[in-house]
């Protein structure tokens, strides 16, 4: 744990460990399996990046976010940790020398999507590597009630049976005892050190009003809380994305369209303005959650 707080200050910046960081690292490190609920902001990463970085191997991050890869590769990358990721976006040459990283032990972290991984060219490619740990983000969805559901995550068991010796490390921040015990018991996670920490965001609060004209009230809200703040609007269909997005340009906002009827580099470009500029508002379609809606931003 010496190593893991030099790790915290030197590489990452930060004096003390939060929540129960410590404790899931100091599993990880002794090669238990963890499973960890910890608020949005609560630094979950931490916990398996630090342990990545000082176990053997490289960490694989399960992730279902792949808009979110490249940002979180990107901002890795820059502290010097020597971070990539495997999906769809990649060209041929891009992906061979990535996986060539991954063989040679040359990568730290390597950020995957679960249906990439339960591949057979995935799972041959992490057989001749060394792998340090897995982490399985947003595990929750493993829960067939919840919004987020994603099939291939109740397969996600297979990392248990094919590297038993390695520890994983499932993380959410939105899982009650229902949702806990669903990912326990489709992750096969009954030996795992478990780390609950309150999801309460104190600076979020929820209001509800009645819609009766809601462009107004949209831009009643914007003007009077947020006049020049960043933000994402959710819509209820792609159109009304799109027109939302016009209407507010015309009224002398910065905003664009998300969803996943856009191009792909249309949503790429959109991700990395709403990432980096500020006062940009985004207007994203709630049907298309969760494959391919845009988060990453506080």
């Amino acid at each position: 744990m010496d190593r893991a707080h030099h790790l915290l200050k030197s590489v990452f910046g930060y004096h003390e460990f939060r929540h129960h960081q410590a404790d899931a690292i100091q599993a990880l490190l002794a090669g238990r399996d963890v499973l960890t609920l910890m608020p949005t902001g609560g630094g979950k990463s931490l916990c398996y990046q630090i342990p990545a970085l000082l176990r053997e191997g490289s960490g694989i991050v399960v992730s279902p976010l792949i808009a979110l890869m490249k940002d979180q590769v990107d901002a890795l990358r820059q502290l010097g940790v020597r971070a990539s990721f495997l999906n769809s976006t990649l060209d041929a040459a891009s992906q061979r020398h990535t996986e060539a990283a991954l063989r040679a032990g040359t990568l730290d972290i390597l950020y995957v999507a679960p249906e990439r991984l339960l591949t057979e060219r995935m799972l041959g490619l992490l057989d001749r590597a060394r792998i340090a740990l897995f982490a399985i983000d947003e595990a929750h969805c493993v829960a067939q009630w919840g919004h987020d559901f994603r099939k291939e995550y109740q397969q996600l068991y297979v990392l248990h049976e094919r590297y038993p010796t390695v520890p994983r490390i499932a993380l959410t921040a939105t899982a009650d005892g229902r949702t806990r015990a669903e990912i326990i018991e489709q992750l096969k996670l009954q030996k795992a050190a478990v780390f609950i920490n309150s999801f309460d965001r104190p600076n979020i609060h929820y209001a509800l009003s009645e819609g009766q004209n809601a462009r107004a009230q949209l831009w009643q809200f914007l003007e009077r809380a947020h006049p020049r703040d960043a933000g994402i609007v959710y819509c209820l269909s792609r159109k009304k994305v799109e027109d939302v997005a016009l209407w507010l340009q015309a009224k002398g906002r910065e905003a664009l369209p998300y969803h996943a009827g856009l191009p792909d580099e249309m949503r790429r470009l959109h991700q990395e303005r709403f990432l980096r500029e500020e006062g940009l508002i985004i207007l994203d379609s709630a049907v298309d959650r969760p494959h391919s809606s845009l988060s990453g931003r506080q």
